[in-house]
């Protein structure tokens, strides 16, 4: 038999008493009732079972009426689902009159373990069937009604479609189900675990647009942060950068080698490494840009500053990067970003931080220095990271003052997220710093308007 799909972590589900009524007759072949089987399984799935939220009783029947488990049997899904593997079709005719006055009149009652009726318990009955019954369904559907039980119709093949419509509740719509064959039938479990659900768990399905931790509350949810982060003003987004570091504009870009000593595996690794990075950014058109550019014998700019302005475009543009697997042109690159990626023209802004992380596993195969010069004369900080056989020496050209906070190494890639996190740190102070360079100059300039203004007077 199939696996069920687990879905009773996704849902809170009112108290129910639930009885399934379930037809065996011999039109219901072996392999179809299997089908069936998998349904209720489904089903069972999206609830909360337990003595104190849903319990669950099922109905076989065919010419007669088998209680294969009664509401009281089974506390936990587990038990239930393995007690629906037990069950075996009967394979005679179609009493479906009879198994809904065994539903209402034994299976839901206190003795087998139904609840005293309450407006806070739910009294269901689902029918699934494929036939047209050899007894009067009507008076017995009308009755459970009335009596307030929720009575569902699934009708499979060739049944008989009024007979359906005189079991089921009101709206009708809502109640009667029809599909061509067993073979579809566990398409319905879907619209049965939405039915039953009380409050959704907007985390645990995804439908939330938190981007690290997700907190569960009755039918919303709030955002949160991992250890080291804070919250964005937007509710939603984190920030490696406590204090409001974020408050700066900047334009980063990625200098990422990918020549063929890197090796591919490890190239998986530095994508990571860079999304670790983009993780801590505010991404928005008024704070951080992104941009990317790989590097091996040539240069290619892989998206430009500004292209993607969401965390997750860019963490989606960084994984679908190839590989380039050639030689390792670190000069070109650098020279690369001074002429193009920090221009207007790709995308950056005028009087945002310039940011660029350098990351490289070997020797360059050409002239480095004027050009790492270059990017630090023109105000450019730039970050060097180094793994395997990458030169020290080169890290600290290219790397900004003071040359220790702004330059990383280590021997293996699968250490480079422990340098990730050093970065994240040392990019949020590098942004703060910036911030409160900006505020001091605005203040001494507010101050000398103010002195000239007070002189003025004073003439």
């Amino acid at each position: 038999m199939k696996e069920p799909t687990l879905m009773g972590h996704l849902c809170r589900t009112r108290p129910t008493d639930l009885v399934f009524v379930v037809d065996s007759s011999r039109s219901v072949r072996p392999v179809e009732f299997e089908k069936v089987k998998v349904f209720l399984s489904q089903v069972i799935e999206s609830l909360d079972v337990g003595p104190n939220a849903t319990r669950v009783g099922l109905v076989n029947y065919a010419s007669s009426v088998k209680q294969e488990f009664p509401l009281w049997a089974h506390s936990s899904k587990a038990e239930l689902l393995q007690a629906v593997r037990r069950i075996q079709p009967l394979s005679t005719g179609t009493m479906t009159g009879l198994a809904i006055h065994f539903a209402i009149t034994k299976a839901l009652s206190d003795a087998e373990g139904g609840r005293p009726r309450s407006p806070d318990i739910s009294k269901v009955v689902i029918v699934v069937t494929d036939g047209r019954p050899q007894d009067s369904v009507r008076d017995v559907s009308a009755r459970a009604r009335a009596s307030g039980i929720e009575l569902f119709a699934i009708g499979v093949g060739r049944v008989d479609k009024a007979t359906l419509q005189q079991i089921a509740s009101e709206p009708q719509d809502e109640h009667v189900d029809y599909v061509e064959s067993y073979s579809v039938i566990e398409k319905l479990s879907k619209k049965f675990q939405e039915a039953f659900c009380l409050v959704s768990d907007l985390c645990a399905t995804g439908d939330h647009d938190c981007e690290q931790v997700c907190i569960s509350s009755p039918g919303s949810y709030t955002c949160a942060c991992r250890d080291g982060f804070t919250l964005n003003s937007d509710g939603k987004t984190c920030n490696v950068c406590n204090g409001g570091g974020g408050s700066s504009a900047t334009d980063l870009v990625f200098l990422i080698d990918g020549s063929k000593s890197v090796r591919p595996e490890n190239f998986e690794l530095v994508k990571k490494f860079i999304n670790q990075i983009v993780d801590t950014l505010d991404v928005s058109d008024k704070l951080a840009q992104v941009g990317l550019v790989q590097y091996s014998s040539s240069v290619r700019q892989e998206f430009p500053l500004g292209r993607f302005h969401t965390k997750k475009d860019i963490k989606a543009a960084v994984r679908n990067m190839s590989y380039m697997e050639k030689g390792t042109m670190t000069g070109a690159a650098l020279k690369y970003l001074i002429d193009n990626s920090f221009t207007v023209s790709s995308g950056a802004r005028p009087g945002a931080q310039k940011v660029g992380i350098v990351f490289t596993d070997g020797r360059s195969q050409d002239y480095i220095n004027d050009a790492a010069k270059k990017a630090k004369d023109l105000g450019f900080k730039m970050f060097a990271v180094g793994v395997g056989n990458a030169v020290e020496d080169e890290l600290r050209e290219i790397a900004s003052e003071p040359v220790a906070e702004h330059y990383f190494y280590t021997a293996d890639f699968k250490t480079i997220n422990q340098i990730g996190k050093k970065l994240q740190k040392r990019i949020c102070v590098d942004r703060k710093t910036k911030a409160r360079g900006v505020e001091q100059l605005s203040n001494r300039r507010t101050v000398s308007k103010r002195l000239a203004i007070l002189e003025n007077r004073i003439v």
